[in-house]
């Protein structure tokens, strides 16, 4: 498949904008690796290959074990994640699928026991974060395999 819109074709204020939201997510405080076990999650959930190749790599980068993240499919039927992963993954899963999942106050309830409110907002910007990236990237086709990690 050939690239549709590169990134360097993007609009430079778009840009400039998204850089911007990301910035405020690498440094709103959660471990790198918890950050990239989300990105990879979502970018599962919307079959974004780019951002999959990309997310993989950074996750290896950052100490993340290939297990982990190979096993994201099926979270929810392995030890490999602790409480406070297992509910960031069940926010992601529950605010990327939107359309499908009602988020009650039991979800929130139990959001609440692993994260501060400031913390759950921020997250839920990771979250949507992940999603901007992965509606660009897909559509315009950005091309896996050449991203670096480090």
């Amino acid at each position: 498949m050939n690239e549709r819109i590169s990134f360097a074709e993007l609009p430079p204020k778009m840009v400039e904008a998204v850089l911007a939201v990301e910035s405020y997510v690498n440094n709103c405080g959660f471990d790198t690796r918890l950050l990239e076990l989300l990105r990879y999650r979502i970018s599962q959930l919307n079959g974004c290959a780019y951002c999959l190749d990309r997310h993989y790599k950074e996750g290896i980068h950052a100490g993340e074990t290939a297990m982990r993240l190979y096993s994201l499919p099926v979270w929810e039927e392995t030890p490999f994640y602790t409480e406070r992963e297992r509910a960031a993954l069940r926010w992601a899963d529950a605010v990327t699928l939107l359309a499908n999942n009602a988020i009650g106050d039991d979800l929130i309830d139990e959001m609440l026991r692993h994260f501060s409110k400031a913390e759950l907002s921020s997250l839920t910007l990771v979250v949507a974060q992940m999603n901007t990236w992965n509606r660009i990237a897909k559509p315009f086709a950005w091309v896996p395999g050449a991203f670096q990690a480090g």
